[in-house]
């Protein structure tokens, strides 16, 4: 049998694909509970009788041997019978921390009902309930008070093939604000979608809180809070620690590793990316992430409305992360149909807690001085929307209902397709419901949301089935993309070729139901082919490093994603020459 080593996952564990069969073979020096306590290693009642004598297992698993399939009824049988949507986040969670096969072939098995469960919107009740939910630690936990040893602390974490760290300090966990240390919940979510969506192997993904404190009153009385009991450290000290963490990642795992910045609040995440974008691999998930699906989003629009992005005027209910993000990405969109910057930048307006960003108004930071026009000060969306007449708004300030319904039945009223975009998670943040939107416009609008929402019937018997604008259709065909040729820097180049992948997915009949994204349970395929279209961008803008290039970008990413089918335990056994084994005696 000839075997190829496809790579050592630890001092313990080596993986050969066997180049017959195409199965991976698993050799590990590991032994009895170890094994079994594995989630890496461990199959449950599907280890074959060979496989329990040879690792030391057999009696510790009951005597039944049972496939995957049948396990998978299992798991959703338990699945069922949990109350609420939490109860079924801690019973994954725990799943995941028992058998990661399982888990991943659950999650894939049915993305569009389980995703809103180990992410958005129940991963943000889970983060703010994570002291009360915590069973073990999951991903690294690196404090401010660890400075000058963040390189050990990394050390410790079992695996040494990293290709994906997701990043948090806590301080905006989704529209729910300081979190700190319970905001761990956000970057185990995000990557187990890195696998669940993208295919990239868990074993290669690293979950990272850096506990520099928390302003949020709540959990600094809270004596089940996980985290440092004191305020935030700011300035110099938290700079040196996110400088010595950002070395550290790529002096241990190597500068092609992928550091995903994820949930830092405004002052830092903008300051932090423009840092670093172009030292090391890495984004801002919320700042491009977001920008590239909100724009994938307005792109596919562009087929309803049969128009051009330069078109079109959009007010953003929301200037933060998100909506500076989205606005650049448009407005690099728009240059691409032959319009100005200049007056690309026109076209986008904001409105903040203040009121409609315009020039001469006071305190405005640099990001959002690029988008102040010279207008009159005004107070209320519902005056700027009536005022500017926009062809589009986009909701990004977590603000639960602020598209009110004379907002929704104004942009009706002047556009005969208008575009709604309620992006703002959890759902309880969402700015307006996807049956509001319909009904006030009579199912005229366009609509995407942040979070899901359910199917809408109108009295006259259409029904519409709202896009969902999750970060997920881009994130992991962006992460598997980049370091499956060691792309550096991720420029906004990427999220935009990102972006126009994710649209051309889109088919007509999308479009007919309402749709603006592909079906989330073809995200596998669709994050696929975004990764090829990334690394078909880098090649040839020389942005890649992986060399030869792969003839065949989608094989490529094919070849080297995760499968969720069980591994098969070996044993190194052959025969000798039978007169090399005789054994020799002689008389006493």
């Amino acid at each position: 049998m000839a075997h190829g080593l496809v790579r050592r996952e630890s001092v313990d564990t080596e993986m050969h694909r066997a180049g017959d069969s195409g199965k991976t073979l698993v050799s590990t020096k590991k032994k009895g509970y170890d094994v079994t306590r594995n989630p890496h290693l461990n199959k449950g009642m599907a280890f074959s009788l060979e496989e329990r004598l040879h690792l030391g297992i057999h009696g510790l698993v009951p005597p039944c041997f049972v496939s995957q399939d049948v396990q998978l009824l299992r798991v959703l049988k338990n699945y069922d019978m949990k109350r609420d949507d939490l109860d079924r986040y801690v019973f994954l969670m725990g799943l995941m921390d028992r058998n990661e096969k399982l888990f991943y072939r659950l999650i894939t098995s049915d993305v569009e009902r389980f995703m809103p469960i180990i992410y958005t919107p129940t991963v943000g009740l889970a983060c703010q309930q994570y002291g009360l939910t915590f069973r073990r630690p999951r991903g690294l936990f690196i404090t401010v008070h660890d400075r000058g040893h963040v390189a050990s602390i990394l050390r410790n974490w079992p695996e040494k093939d990293i290709k994906a760290v997701c990043v948090t300090d806590g301080e905006r966990i989704l529209g729910l604000g300081d979190l700190g240390c319970h905001g761990m919940g956000i970057p185990v979510g995000k990557l187990a979608l890195y696998t669940a969506c993208g295919g990239m192997p868990p074993q290669q993904c690293l979950p990272v809180t850096l506990d520099v404190g928390t302003d949020n009153e709540a959990l600094l009385n809270d004596p089940l809070y996980i985290g440092l009991k004191h305020r935030r450290v700011r300035g110099q000290a938290y700079d040196d620690l996110i400088e010595e963490f950002m070395k550290a990642v790529s002096d241990r795992y190597g500068m092609d590793c992928l550091i995903q910045f994820e949930d830092f609040a405004n002052t830092n995440a903008f300051r932090l990316l423009n840092k670093y974008r172009n030292k090391y691999c890495t984004f801002n998930d919320d700042i491009q992430g977001t920008a590239a699906v909100a724009v994938a989003g307005l792109l596919a629009a562009l087929r309803i409305t049969k128009s051009k992005m330069s078109n079109h005027t959009i007010v953003f209910q929301g200037a933060g992360e998100a909506a500076m993000g989205i606005a650049e990405l448009i407005t690099m969109a728009m240059e691409k149909e032959g319009l100005t910057k200049e007056d690309s930048l026109k076209k986008i307006w904001m409105v903040d807690s203040k009121g409609l960003i315009v020039k001469g108004r006071d305190h405005l930071t640099h990001e959002k001085e690029r988008f102040a026009h010279e207008h009159p000060q005004m107070k209320h969306l519902e005056d700027v929307v009536r005022e500017l007449k926009p062809t589009a708004i986009i909701g990004v300030a977590a603000v639960a209902g602020a598209f009110s319904e004379k907002i929704i039945r104004d942009m009706a009223s002047f556009n005969k397709r208008p575009i709604i975009f309620a992006l703002s998670n959890p759902t309880s943040k969402a700015e307006c419901t996807a049956e509001q939107c319909y009904t006030f416009t009579e199912g005229r609008a366009i609509f995407a949301s942040g979070s899901p929402f359910d199917a809408v019937t109108l009295p006259d018997g259409r029904k519409f089935y709202p896009g969902q604008g999750n970060n997920a259709y881009i994130f992991p065909g962006v992460g598997l993309g980049v370091t499956a040729c060691a792309l550096r820097p991720i420029t906004e180049d990427i999220f935009l070729t990102a972006a126009e992948a994710l649209a051309n997915l889109v088919t007509e009949k999308d479009l007919e139901e309402g749709r603006l994204y592909p079906p989330l349970n073809s995200i596998r395929e669709v994050s696929l082919k975004l990764a090829a279209k990334i690394m078909d961008y880098a090649y040839e803008h020389k942005m890649a490093t992986l060399r030869p290039e792969p003839a065949d970008k989608e094989a490529h990413v094919r070849s080297i994603s995760y499968s969720t089918d069980y591994d098969d335990f070996t044993v190194d056994s052959y025969q000798w020459p039978e007169d090399c084994t005789a054994v020799q005696s002689c008389k006493l």
